[in-house]
């Protein structure tokens, strides 16, 4: 064999070998693996937990054609069968959302689950991951409630502690605490964890959460110490606002329970739980409101309370106490964390007795102050979300709600007592503010330094799934500070407000829901929301207007327009998700919420309602709003209903929308000029965006809208439920230039005119000098965040095949504007829609993830090509990367 033959032969070998390699670099592989939607979570309760994961396979086409899950208690002996408790078996489907249906699940124990996918060659390829079971049910507690023999109104919390010995070799160990109110856990003098204010709020008289927490690493052999301190929360409020949480029925001292599970070496298991042999004593926090403040006292400090040296013979015993309510569940969510730190960016000295600092936005959370000073030197750290023109802060646009009784407790206003020990640092533990100044001021002098005030962004820690970038400045800004005011306002439920309110207001939060669920992943927060949601519904379907609430709310500010968060969000997560878990779990009380109102709207007409909340100039009837939220919340009980097999209630509410959607027209609808009303621009957007108009209507009633924005020179004229129709009613009806030049307006009134004027957030009211309604962080016209996704980036999900297993990509390549990018990550993995203009054509490219597909609708008036090559105006497109040009 000649020499050119051989190196021939082992050319053609060396390409066999690494195009095989290629090849098998390129099998597709899962991987984000998620147990209940959390990565590898720790006490989990539910029977069925739900296992998803995503396939990472880069290649055009990429799909998975079967899956196979295998559970089990030992991780090395999965594929070898050994100790499984659940093997699917091969299953030939592209499902990557599966519910467990294996043996039951034992509680306080580990499992490791596999998955095996094939991709579209048939080629295997598995990822592992784990989840541990919680306490289950209410009769695995070994644990005593217990509190302090103090009443709930007393002011300062209580520290709790306890010396236990482990004698044996420690395994693993976990921490199991419930509470009404919050808690910090300490062992041996480290706090457990990074999670603040824990437990996240429920109503609870009829639900309490309790969270897992891995403490293997914090115990040692020989004798060791456990501290707790206890906050008040929403469970104990002693502050006094007009929602009368001080007059809540469940109202007490808080309490806490807890079970320490070890498990040794050897196989044992002791748990210590907490009793009345616990000792307690007053701490150095002297007063905490979840709503105002938290004062702490620093020369009253007990240094080593919760080590185990600690002399704690002048400690009171603990005295047992009933449960807050009978219903002690897992709190299964993305935590409320710490998440950014702001150092101040600007210091102004006031005299030697006051500063004010300047974090450089707006934000939720807390600041943490470090100072020297004589003890008993008082400092005041006043939280505000603006200046006067004397460069003090400036409360009167949050503070408008509360109701002192006196005047040892200041709005937003922390209190720091030093000890005269040298350097001291201090920052609130069970309690968090909406703000961007901080004016410290001292009873007497004391020198700061620009670095020794620093903020804390706080929030539920929810991952990251989305991002828009353009070439507008403005654009991005109004998407970052829509972002910013959504995080402000999640905190185990979303809000309103992080300030003056706190309260989970319900027509707030189904307006943002879209851009919450493009820009975060938020299923767990809501799955718990609508937990709180079916804590507070009445026997007849009734809901309060806050949630959770005390008992305010069910007689002024709900109805369809606000409380339709019952049937939005479920449905919502389903689109966003393709999990239909939520709505199996709410659809009895979405039925009965939707039938109360057709008990009291036999017309199909009802006036239940708040109406079009802080409109700009022109508000439409009540009647109109609310009635147009009834035809949607039925619309969607009938596909809902059809989803779950239940055809009876299908035809039911599918007739029952007809009626509705017959009567507004009846009333509303002028057929001969297509105005809807007055012509106002929420009653022209809304019928539009929700499905009402008549088909061969649609056109004259988008150009009357088109004209009635440019009557008011291309600016909004709407309130809170306009803002969610407005640019989607125009972008999807022939008019995305206008709907841009709307949403991209820097003068009064828009979100722009916020953004020059200095806002990183997003505010109450559209007039930045109002004099009330005006919070500097607000999440009730967030709705823009969702529509620059899905009318400038076109992504939305497809009905049909929810959870972005088929994208649907409509993009508008708005005039004024030369590149824009949208990028979500979704069930299946990233999507990216992205364009440029370049000359006379624009280039778009797209992401769609693997084991999806994608339709894509190009502009009817251009021509889109592909490799040259024109294509369709509408385009099926699978897995992978493509660029197309628009001519």
């Amino acid at each position: 064999m000649s020499y050119i033959f051989r190196s021939l032969l082992a050319c053609i070998f060396i390409f066999h070998f690494v195009t095989a390699l290629g090849a098998v670099a390129q099998t597709g592989r899962p991987a984000k693996l998620q147990t209940e939607h959390l990565v590898r979570p720790l006490g989990i309760d539910v029977t069925n937990p739900r296992f998803s994961w995503v396939m990472v396979d880069g290649r055009t086409g990429a799909r998975q054609t079967a899956y196979r899950i295998i559970v089990g208690k030992d991780s090395a002996g999965l594929k070898l069968k050994k100790n499984v408790v659940w093997d699917s078996g091969k299953i030939g489907a592209d499902k990557s959302l599966v519910a467990y249906k294996g043996t039951p699940l034992e509680p306080f124990t580990k499992y490791f689950w596999l998955v095996e996918v094939w991709d579209k060659d048939g080629r295997p390829a598995s990822a592992g991951s784990s989840f541990e079971m919680g306490m289950m049910k209410g009769g695995n507690w070994k644990g005593s409630w217990i509190s302090d023999s103090q009443n709930r109104d007393t002011r300062p919390a209580p520290y709790f502690r306890k010396v236990f010995a482990a004698e044996k070799k420690i395994k693993s160990a976990r921490a199991y605490i419930a509470c009404g109110g919050l808690y910090e856990l300490y062992l041996n003098g480290r706090k457990v964890g990074n999670h603040r204010m824990d437990p996240t709020y429920t109503r609870y008289d009829r639900r309490t959460l309790y969270v897992t927490y891995d403490v293997t690493g914090h115990l040692q052999n020989g004798k060791n110490a456990v501290g707790v301190l206890l906050g008040n929360g929403w469970y104990n409020h002693q502050s006094t606002a007009v929602w009368d949480f001080h007059n809540a029925p469940w109202r007490n001292r808080p309490t806490f329970c807890m079970d320490l599970r070890i498990t040794y070496a050897d196989g044992s298991v002791e748990t210590l739980g907490s009793d009345r042999d616990w000792k307690t004593s007053l701490s150095p926090v002297i007063f905490n409101s979840i709503y105002t403040a938290e004062h702490y006292d620093a020369r009253l400090e007990q240094f080593g309370w919760n080590v185990v040296n600690f002399d704690d013979s002048k400690w009171k015993g603990s005295i047992p106490r009933s449960a807050p309510s009978d219903n002690v569940v897992a709190q299964a969510l993305h935590p409320i964390r710490n998440v950014d730190t702001l150092p101040a960016v600007h210091m102004n000295k006031i005299n030697d007795t006051a500063y004010v600092f300047d974090i450089g936005r707006n934000i939720s959370g807390v600041s943490k102050i470090t100072v020297t000073g004589e003890a008993g030197t008082v400092v005041r750290l006043k939280h505000a979300e603006r200046l006067y023109k004397s460069g003090r802060v400036d409360m009167s646009n949050i503070d408008q709600h509360y109701r002192p009784t006196d005047d040892t407790d200041p709005f937003q206003t922390d209190i720091f007592i030093l000890s005269g020990r040298g350097e001291e640092s201090f920052m609130p533990r069970f309690n968090y503010k909406g703000f961007q100044y901080v004016e410290v001021t001292a009873s007497k002098p004391v020198k700061l330094k620009q670095s020794d005030i620093t903020g804390y962004f706080m929030h539920s820690d929810v991952p990251v799934t989305g991002h828009i970038k353009s070439s507008n400045p403005t654009v991005d800004k109004i998407w970052f500070a829509t972002n910013s005011s959504y995080l402000s306002n999640l905190f185990g439920y979303p809000t309103d407000c992080p300030q003056r309110e706190k309260n989970g207001w319900t027509g707030d939060a189904h307006i943002a829901v879209e851009t919450g669920l493009f820009s975060f992943d938020g299923i767990t927060i809501y799955e718990k929301w609508m937990a709180d949601h079916r804590d507070e519904q009445q026997p007849n379907g009734v809901l309060p207007s806050i949630i959770p609430t005390d008992g305010w709310g069910y007689e002024w500010g709900n109805g369809p327009d606000w409380t339709s968060t019952m049937v939005l969000i479920p449905w919502n997560i389903y689109q966003y998700y393709g999990d239909d878990r939520i709505l199996r779990a709410n659809y009895d009380n979405m039925r009965r919420y939707v039938d109360h109102i057709t008990d009291i709207a036999p017309s199909g007409l009802t006036t239940w309602g708040l109406g079009d909340w802080v409109p700009v100039s022109t508000k439409p009837p009540v009647e109109f709003t609310s009635s147009v939220y009834y035809f949607v919340d039925v619309t969607i009980m009938a596909k809902t209903a059809r989803l779950l097999n239940n055809t009876v209630d299908a035809n039911r509410y599918a007739a029952l929308a007809n009626k509705i959607k017959a009567a507004f027209n009846k009333k509303y609808l002028n057929e001969s000029t297509a105005i809807y009303g007055a012509g106002l621009q929420t009653e022209l957007s809304m019928p539009l965006y929700w499905g009402l108009v008549p088909e061969n209507l649609k056109a004259k009633v988008a150009a009357n809208l088109a004209k009635k924005v440019s009557e008011s020179n291309n600016h909004i004229d709407v309130g809170l439920l306009g803002t969610k129709s407005i640019l989607n009613a125009l972008s999807e009806n022939g008019y995305a230039d206008l709907a841009y030049t709307v949403a991209s307006q820097e003068t009064y009134p828009s979100w722009g005119w916020w953004i020059v004027n200095g806002a990183t957030t997003l505010y109450e009211n559209w007039r930045i000098d109002a004099k009330n309604d005006i919070s500097l962080n607000h999440i009730m016209f967030g709705e823009i965040g969702a529509w620059l996704y899905k009318a400038l980036g076109g992504l939305k999900p497809d009905e049909q095949r929810p959870g972005f297993k088929n994208v649907m990509l409509r993009p508008n390549f708005v005039s004024g504007l030369n590149e824009f990018e949208a990028r979500h990550t979704g069930p299946y993995g990233e999507i990216v829609s992205s364009w440029k203009r370049s000359g006379s054509s624009v280039f778009y490219d797209v992401v769609v993830p693997a084991n999806s597909t994608a339709t894509v609708h190009f502009p009817a008036d251009k021509k889109a090509y592909r490799n040259g090559t024109a294509v369709s105006s509408t385009l099926n497109i699978v897995a992978g990367k493509h660029r197309f040009e628009i001519k």
